[in-house]
């Protein structure tokens, strides 16, 4: 037996997708900001900080990168309002999407930072250089310039996860597909416009990060 796609059903229901678009395109913008923010942190505190400080960086880093992002989900939402911190679904959807990109964003610029020469930090120094300016501008922008492509990378992944948000209710495209499904019965041409979104999303994401970069690194073609 076959059946015609019939894509008017869903097509009607655009401006729904729409906003769920501009949900999730919030989503990952947020965690993408603050998840970079902890992982320069992250970077830098294991990197130079004393034991008592990178050790527990450390022990972040390796416990969410060895848990899966929807546990982390449900431990922020679930778990939080039990120390007093009751969140919203699109808040913990955030805060656990930072969390999840800080712990890669700490590993990335740290084996950016380990890739500087020595001897390009030891002639800082001679220059009498303060050691914030050293971690700012000789070890720090280069380190980033080095493991963009990589970062870039893992944010094109981080807006790709804000997919499995919706398991909080948190309203975002694909929560707004699956209610769509119930709603038409045609998940087959739900699924297949959710895919095309995405894919021009990514598309999108990957050219402006490119493009970002080269502002700021001042790369050459």
């Amino acid at each position: 037996m076959q059946t015609a796609l019939q894509f008017g059903p869903i097509l009607i229901h655009l401006d729904l997708l729409l906003r769920g678009l501009t949900k999730s395109i919030q989503l990952a913008a947020l965690s993408i900001l603050f998840g970079t923010a902890i992982g320069i942190l992250g970077a830098v505190g294991r990197s130079f900080g004393p034991r008592f400080l990178s050790w527990p960086i450390a022990w972040y880093v390796e416990l969410i990168r060895n848990t899966p992002l929807l546990i982390q989900l449900y431990f922020v939402f679930f778990s939080l309002p039990l120390f007093g911190f009751k969140l919203s679904s699109n808040t913990a959807a955030a805060v656990a999407l930072s969390i999840h990109l800080g712990a890669y964003a700490t590993e990335i610029l740290r084996a950016g930072i380990e890739s500087i020469p020595e001897g390009q930090i030891e002639a800082a120094k001679s220059l009498g250089l303060s050691r914030y300016r050293i971690i700012r501008h000789v070890i720090l922008v280069p380190a980033a310039r080095a493991v963009y492509p990589s970062l870039s990378a893992q944010f094109i992944l981080q807006i790709m996860g804000t997919s499995i948000v919706g398991a909080i209710a948190a309203e975002e495209l694909t929560a707004v597909a699956n209610n769509l499904v119930m709603q038409t019965f045609r998940s087959f041409e739900v699924y297949i416009i959710i895919a095309v979104i995405y894919f021009v999303l990514v598309q999108a994401a990957s050219l402006l990060f490119a493009g970002f970069g080269k502002l700021i690194f001042r790369w050459k073609q």
